[in-house]
């Protein structure tokens, strides 16, 4: 059983190989070398986050990356006018709008398509005018996902930080709050994928749920790669993901 036939694709953040390289402001380690490695390993997309502070992807990596991978580019954005620009001009294959803010680490929950409606729905509508296909990084949240239609984007990507960061009981109730979102975004005809936080011991779970079409995993990965490389670390991830679509 392969990625095609069990229907779920991994994508690859590689952001935190950028970290590595700014943290020196060396050329190496090479982003367009770990791309190469990811996809011959079998990720069908490479995603790369493009932060307002530039504080590992930049500019030029994200114009090489889209000029020479073969398979699809997922370009994580704010919804900013200064992102969506550049998105336009890079023309990924796939955009996926996320929040934003300065002092936080890594991506804290998901958007406010409630509360940010607008500015959403403006970001989404000149994306979709250039081709790109875009998702909507939200929370496993009913309501939140009521709204997806009326801005326009054919995917979402819920955010399964809350469920990688629980255990026990807890982590049982957000795995239930996750699958219930899915069924209900599928009966609206929405595509589902999911991520943030997912690593080799949590994946199986989210995997299970038959309507999630793609898993965008990157910090847990490029730690492992550390250790085994990015290709054996990219073949393990996908190896999970078929078992747990094969056991289901």
């Amino acid at each position: 059983m392969d990625q095609q036939t069990s229907g779920l694709e991994l994508g690859v953040n590689i952001d935190h190989i950028a970290t590595l390289r700014q943290a020196r402001g060396t050329s190496y380690p090479d982003l367009l070398e770990a791309a190469f490695l990811v996809e011959e390993a079998g990720a069908e997309a490479i995603t790369i986050h493009l932060r307002e502070d530039r504080r590992h992807i930049q500019d030029a990596d994200v114009y090489a990356i889209r000029k020479h991978i073969k398979g699809r580019l997922n370009l994580e954005l704010a919804a900013t006018d200064e992102m969506v620009n550049i998105a336009c001009d890079v023309l990924p294959d796939d955009a996926c709008v996320v929040p934003e803010k300065r002092e936080e680490l890594t991506t804290e929950g998901g958007l406010d398509v409630i509360g940010q409606f607008d500015r959403i729905q403006k970001a989404t509508r000149q994306l979709t005018n250039n081709d790109i296909c875009v998702s909507l990084f939200i929370e496993p949240s009913i309501e939140h996902i009521k709204r997806v239609p009326d801005i326009g984007a054919p995917i979402i990507e819920l955010h399964t930080g809350t469920y990688a960061n629980t255990s026990g009981k807890e982590q049982q109730r957000e795995l239930q709050r996750i699958i219930e979102a899915t069924e209900f975004a599928h009966s609206l005809g929405i595509q589902v994928n999911a991520g943030h936080g997912l690593d080799y011991e949590n994946t199986t779970a989210i995997a299970r749920i038959p309507e999630i079409r793609e898993l965008n995993i990157g910090h847990s990965i490029v730690s492992r790669a550390v250790f085994v490389g990015i290709s054996r670390a990219t073949r393990q991830m996908i190896e999970i993901m078929q078992n747990a679509r094969e056991n289901k």
